[in-house]
């Protein structure tokens, strides 16, 4: 199965609309693009769900141990602010931010950009697409993102305030000063 783009743009759908076009859909992994298209994606393989839940329980374990923020999975949806609705693979927001929202945004799709994301290209997935997601999170606010790349050996780092940087696998990347003390260290794939 591969991923479908819907084209949405002459259609209003609201936030709350498309909360309840999800959830009556719940078997299917919808996000919506800040250009206005409803992305449908095929559920992953058990070599990228088995990485996905690595990558999740390495961030989860670091934030336990420092209880700065929360970390949330691959089925989490994210209100961008600059538009769009996400899911990143494995997500992290500061405590402080999580924080402001009221319950009913905390239960629904969250209004905010996550500080931290993982986004893991499976074998199936074109890397462009990808790589636009990863700018809607810039363009939101994030902080620190890493694009992991199996295929092409290799990891695009997104930050804030500079350009994004490519390094090579092996490679064992830190969590700066956003997320201190965090290392993943990545093998060949």
């Amino acid at each position: 199965m591969t991923t479908v783009v819907l084209n949405l743009n002459n259609v209003d759908l609201t936030d709350e609309q498309f909360y309840r076009l999800c959830q009556i859909n719940q078997n299917w992994q919808l996000e919506r693009t800040a250009k206005g298209e409803l992305i449908i994606m095929p559920p992953v393989g058990g070599v990228s769900g088995s990485r996905e839940a690595d990558f999740i329980s390495l961030l989860w374990l670091w934030n336990r141990q420092t209880q700065l923020g929360k970390v949330f999975s691959s089925s989490t949806i994210f209100r961008l602010p600059n538009g769009g609705d996400r899911s990143p693979d494995a997500a992290w927001v500061r405590l402080e931010k999580w924080d402001t929202l009221t319950e009913e945004e905390k239960e629904k799709f969250p209004p905010i950009c996550p500080d931290f994301v993982i986004e893991l290209r499976s074998r199936t997935d074109a890397l462009e697409p990808i790589q636009e997601k990863m700018q809607e999170y810039l363009n939101s606010g994030l902080r620190l993102g890493w694009l992991i790349n199996p295929q092409q050996q290799q990891v695009e780092i997104y930050r804030c305030d500079r350009p994004v940087e490519i390094v090579q696998l092996p490679v064992s990347l830190a969590g700066e000063d956003l997320l201190p003390g965090f290392i993943l260290d990545l093998p060949i794939f």
